[in-house]
């Protein structure tokens, strides 16, 4: 390893744990407190149509098919067959190897096309392959790519991999948008989640996002304010504004609209588009629909009324 590289290497380091330390209990005490807000009716309405936009419906199964694939790209254009009014949602989430399957079927729709790559969901791969299935992800049409971390890297320290990968990956996908997966579940600590926060950032991270969501816990408010405090502050520092995607366990309509509020308090309203905030929940889909009906009927649909993902 060159002089360089090791002078850059302690420079990060130095950096990342010069960073102020999180305060937990006044973080959890914070995102309680903001969880308990209350919003009237009509503002409830447009939260729900917010919330549906910035919602990545997502498949990741190991027995995924161009069918279920295209489905799924049918609900995210058109989520609610009966209400042309209700919003499409922000992107479709799927592997590489079924992006063309999804380009294809969003045609025209307005609903952006993701894909994870760089080994999803372990991170654990030679450089080679993840940027091997970022180039052929991006190839076949994926405006975005979900890259997850090397957690053993982060965790033993070698930030310097972690940062080089990013880059690397970065570069690979050329005018696609990088969202930065962090796993904060395997982080163990609301220290570590600032710093790969601000280290996915200065490495050129468009997005950074909570969690696989293959791992308990995924995504919690006192995570996600944490990760909105580093992106308030790095626009501050930089000029650059980079969104923030909490995924996994998002599960209701209440759910939604307390991340919802966290952001407006956390971050402010510049973030609360979907180019800036994502919800990487598919179940909650329905619950917003189910929810949006009855604010518009006064009637309670059940979930039959919409499709299962």
């Amino acid at each position: 390893m060159s002089t360089e590289t090791l002078s850059g290497a302690a420079e990060l380091r130095a950096f990342l744990h010069g960073l102020p330390g999180v305060d937990q209990v006044g973080a959890e005490e914070r995102a309680a407190r903001l969880a308990t807000r209350s919003i009237k009716t009509t503002a409830k309405a447009e939260a729900i149509d917010l919330a549906i936009s910035m919602v990545d419906l997502t498949t990741l199964e190991g027995a995924d098919t161009a069918g279920k694939v295209r489905a799924l790209c049918a609900k995210a254009a058109h989520p609610d067959p009966a209400d042309a009014s209700a919003p499409r949602v922000a992107a479709v989430c799927v592997y590489s190897d079924l992006v063309d399957v999804a380009v294809r079927a969003l045609a025209g729709t307005g609903v952006g096309v993701a894909s994870v790559a760089t080994s999803f969901p372990s991170g654990r791969a030679p450089l080679e392959a993840k940027l091997a299935d970022t180039r052929a992800a991006v190839a076949a049409g994926a405006a975005e790519i979900d890259m997850v971390i090397d957690r053993g890297a982060f965790l033993s320290g070698d930030y310097a991999k972690v940062s080089d990968e990013i880059v690397a990956v970065k570069e690979a996908s050329g005018d696609a948008h990088l969202k930065v997966i962090l796993e904060t579940g395997e982080l163990a600590t609301l220290d570590n989640v600032r710093r790969a926060s601000w280290l996915a950032m200065r490495a050129g991270a468009d997005f950074i996002k909570t969690s696989t969501g293959k791992v308990s816990p995924a995504a919690t408010l006192p995570v996600t304010l944490v990760m909105l405090e580093a992106v308030r502050d790095y626009r501050a520092s930089t000029g650059r504004q980079v969104g923030v995607k909490p995924a996994g366990g998002i599960r209701t309509t209440k759910d939604a609209i307390k991340y919802l509020v966290l952001v407006n308090e956390t971050a402010g309203p510049d973030w609360l588009a979907p180019e800036w905030f994502r919800l990487g929940a598919s179940s909650v889909l329905n619950d917003l629909l189910m929810q949006r009906r009855k604010l518009a009927t006064g009637v309670y649909s059940g979930p039959d009324y919409f499709t299962l993902d």
